[in-house]
């Protein structure tokens, strides 16, 4: 089929209004790095699950690739067309309806283009809470942090977004509407193919909707920051505040100096209430018996941690609009690293027991073999999750030093994470970036497994062509 004829097709299915195919298409075409930059034959932006469909069924027919799209806030160039421009992109945006919220079944269903914020928003309205949560949950979208299986800051109490999903509805390779939309808990009836499409990124299945997850609200949110001389401190921390908090503890940060430095320098207005420390970790509980308690058991908890030697300072927010400012700090480091300049970025995890060793060692064996490097270490520790991104030093061209030493650094980087056990990709998913990567390091069965899987459920190769695999 020619394009023409194609993009004519596509019209009739979708509206002329939502295939656009001239003009600037950057908000599309350019990833949120601004490292991937592709040109699509269009942009298809369908309103519901039928459009969808038909838009495959249309792109199938005619042997021409679909690369879906949520918010277009991924950071492994999964989600932007190739320089080809002949693929299509499946924009889901506009598929922005919540369906249904059961409060006594404690879900939502919404369609896949529903930014997760609304979604928060739209459950804490009911008294209820959506627990998946991460700094670009303003703009991302909850098909998007499906498909890539997102973790964000409460993983240590809730799980990943595979763990607060029940259903699906999946638009297959062929064009097909497989409705799993279930609210059940319990349903042993063949294979999870709901588990099978989170995380897949759009090779296996396009999402067009979910049914979640939710909780009550807690009665008592208190946060609190608490400064430790090296990462052996931090860990020692968390094995108290489990101890202490049990699933009461929601949210275990850590931030190195450095990362904390680009936040004063960049976002000078930040408050920070603690003096500089080799290590911050910010911790989050929540409660269900009102705010008195929390504070009473936080209190109790920072206390014996100081006595101990395990914390050199701490501090308690007095208040919503100060726990937010904690939060702020943690939730402004990417910025500031954006605005210090490119680094290699690293979304690595290993056991939270073998993080001390694995970072002393690793940022010994940068500095060796890169003299003056910075490091931006900070993460989820309490789910043994760290980014760990490695910034030019200091007045060096952070575009050349991309350039020059990434794979090296990256090589270096996943190399020391071998002998622990640990993942080069822990919640950001494969896409283009990490796709050699992985199938460097993945073991030869595990490929065959995965491309068996693929072959069987896109024949033609049409989704998300060259991401994953």
């Amino acid at each position: 089929m020619a394009a023409s004829n194609l993009l004519e097709t596509l019209r009739g299915a979708v509206g002329a209004a939502n295939v656009l195919s001239e003009g600037d298409l950057s908000a599309w075409e350019l990833d949120w790095r601004r490292r991937w930059r592709g040109r699509a034959l269009a942009v298809v932006r369908p309103g519901s699950t039928a459009e969808v469909a038909a838009v495959v069924r249309t792109c199938a027919a005619a042997r021409v690739s679909v690369v879906p799209q949520g918010g277009n806030t991924g950071l492994v160039g999964g989600g932007v067309p190739d320089a080809s421009g002949t693929q299509v992109l499946l924009s889901l945006q506009r598929m922005n309806h919540i369906r249904a919220i059961d409060d006594a079944n404690l879900t939502l269903t919404a369609e896949a283009g529903c930014v997760l914020q609304t979604l928060q928003e739209a459950a804490r309205a009911r008294g209820l809470l959506l627990p998946l949560s991460l700094a670009a949950e303003g703009s991302c979208t909850i098909g998007g942090n499906l498909a890539t299986n997102a973790g964000g800051t409460q993983v240590l109490r809730w799980g990943n977004a595979r763990d607060l999903c029940l259903g699906l509805e999946v638009v297959t390779a062929q064009g097909d509407i497989w409705d799993g939309l279930s609210g059940l808990r319990k349903d042993n009836t063949g294979y999870d193919l709901r588990n099978l499409m989170i995380g897949s990124e759009g090779t296996l299945g396009i999402i067009t909707a979910a049914t979640m997850k939710l909780a009550p609200l807690p009665a008592a949110t208190s946060t609190a920051l608490a400064a430790c001389d090296d990462l052996s401190q931090c860990v020692a921390l968390l094995k108290l505040a489990r101890s202490r908090l049990g699933a009461g503890l929601t949210g275990f940060e850590v931030m190195g100096r450095f990362a904390l430095d680009l936040v004063a320098r960049h976002f000078p207005a930040l408050p920070q209430p603690l003096p500089a420390a080799p290590w911050t970790v910010l911790l989050e509980q929540s409660d269900t018996e009102g705010e008195v308690p929390a504070c009473a058991r936080f209190e109790s908890l920072l206390g014996a941690t100081l006595e101990a030697g395990v914390v050199g300072d701490a501090v308690v927010a007095e208040s919503l609009a100060q726990s937010r400012a904690l939060w702020q700090l943690r939730e402004a480091i990417p910025l500031a690293q954006s605005e210090e300049g490119l680094n290699v970025k690293h979304d690595i995890s290993l056991p939270v027991s073998a993080i001390p060793e694995f970072v002393a060692a690793t940022d010994a064996l940068l500095a060796r073999h890169f003299p003056g490097v910075r490091l931006v270490n900070f993460g989820h520790l309490g789910d043994g999750n760290l980014h760990y991104n490695v910034q030019a030093p200091p007045g060096a061209d952070g575009q050349r030093f991309l350039d020059e030493h990434e794979h090296t650094i990256n090589t270096l980087v996943f190399d020391a994470l071998a002998p622990y056990g640990g993942s080069f990709s822990a919640e950001h998913g494969i896409g283009a970036l990490k796709r050699d990567e992985l199938a460097l390091r993945k073991s030869p069965v595990a490929l065959q497994m995965m491309r068996a899987v693929k072959a069987a459920l896109d024949p033609l190769g049409i989704l998300n062509p060259g991401r994953v695999l």
